[in-house]
């Protein structure tokens, strides 16, 4: 565990996970673990048929593992407060592999805790094409310093 403090947030600073290879397996468990059986993400045949010819991995996996790749160090002085803005911007396939960036994009006061800040971070899933797959706004509860 560090602490970091809201003043020692850096707007701009960013960093980068290793790659995480998208398996037909993280999706069969997705599936069942949330319920989510369409045919984009289970029938490989249906898909054959469809404009992509082959099975996407759901949206909310991929953030899940975002999620997970842009866990860095534990910080008691800061919880995730939510996400918004979430889009699934380009569809990711069985065999991609995606890393995470995560950038500190603002800096706020929090209108209702005057001993806390909110830092917003900007939580990109690239492929290894260099492209874009989503994106989402971190919002963190971050405590400011005595």
């Amino acid at each position: 565990m560090k602490s970091i403090y809201f003043e020692d947030y850096v707007t701009g600073e960013s960093r980068t996970s290793t790659g995480r290879t998208i398996t037909e397996t993280d999706i069969v468990m997705h599936a069942g673990q949330t319920g989510d059986f369409f045919p984009h993400h289970m029938d490989a045949e249906w898909c054959k048929t469809q404009d992509f010819k082959q099975r996407i991995a759901h949206g909310t996996l991929i953030f899940s593992v975002a999620v997970g790749q842009t866990a860095g160090v534990i910080n008691p002085e800061a919880f995730s407060y939510g996400y918004d803005r979430l889009r699934f911007i380009r569809p990711v396939f069985i065999g991609d592999t995606i890393t995470a960036r995560c950038t500190i994009k603002e800096k706020r006061d929090d209108p209702k805790r005057p001993t806390m800040g909110v830092v917003v971070e900007l939580v990109e899933s690239i492929n290894q094409r260099g492209e874009t797959v989503m994106a989402a706004e971190h919002l963190l509860l971050v405590k400011r310093k005595s």
